[in-house]
């Protein structure tokens, strides 16, 4: 068994360790994928900073012991950053996690407040419990809920890429910007360029990063180009129309 170390965390803030997800996730698989393929820690690891940022995964550090008394390291999520790591596999993960971690949350709350002499802290305890010993796999993971709620913890600190979305959702890249034009997400400007539309751009879904500022060779001219990307929460609302139209498709099937 793996002993962990948290280091300097919160004692009173609940985390899941990147071991622990790496479990979660390759549980999930085993259960529900025909042909799964067992998700190393090491590659997780590597996965780590790509989602939350080079400045930000440091924060999560800390390590463990595996049988051997060997140490080596790993990861400390609070609930946002396991959320949007889980995410980053699938949206079915992070729902899932995001309910383990609310659970795993009442649990701590129920834990600090706990009165052994009061038969309603009982009771509660019992309750809570109980609702950690349910199985994960076995709850019904329902999407459009499951988005509202994950879009309190999703901020735009970190951005996407239309292709990195689409490897994360699990669709080709010339589909999602063909379903993001004809949605009028997206437009394409007098270059060809993806550009989003402003609405979008207000609500979040998008942002545009602008480039360093390039000289034409040609006419000394500056030119500064505009790169849009896609925000953590963004990926969500995305993930929440490739889904309605899997959906529509299927019943149109």
């Amino acid at each position: 068994m793996n002993m962990l170390t948290q280091g300097n965390f919160n004692t009173n803030e609940v985390t899941m360790s990147s071991l622990e997800i790496v479990d979660f996730i390759n549980e999930y698989r085993a259960k529900n994928e025909s042909s799964p393929v067992q998700l190393r820690h090491d590659s997780f690891m590597a996965k780590v900073p790509k989602v939350l940022g080079g400045n930000q995964s440091p924060k999560f550090i800390g390590d463990y012991k595996d049988p051997k008394g060997r140490t080596y390291p790993c990861y400390h999520f609070p609930k946002r950053e396991a959320c949007l790591m889980a995410m980053s596999y699938s949206y079915e993960l992070q729902a899932q996690v995001f309910d383990r971690m609310t659970a795993m949350e009442e649990a701590l709350k129920a834990k600090n407040s706990f009165d052994i002499t009061n038969p309603a802290h009982l009771l509660q305890a019992i309750e809570v419990q109980a609702k950690l010993n349910i199985e994960l796999s076995e709850k019904v993971a329902v999407l459009a809920p499951k988005a509202e709620a994950l879009e309190v913890i999703a901020d735009t600190s970190n951005t996407y890429c239309l292709r990195e979305c689409a490897k994360t959702i699990g669709i080709k890249e010339s589909d999602l910007i063909k379903l993001l034009i004809d949605r009028k997400w997206v437009y394409r400007d007098s270059d060809r360029k993806l550009q989003p539309h402003a609405q979008y751009v207000i609500n979040g879904v998008f942002t545009n990063r602008t480039s360093p500022v390039i000289t034409n060779r040609n006419d000394g001219k500056e030119r500064v180009f505009l790169h849009m990307r896609v925000t953590a929460f963004g990926l969500t609302r995305i993930t929440g129309l490739v889904n309605k139209m899997r959906k529509a498709q299927q019943v149109a099937a």
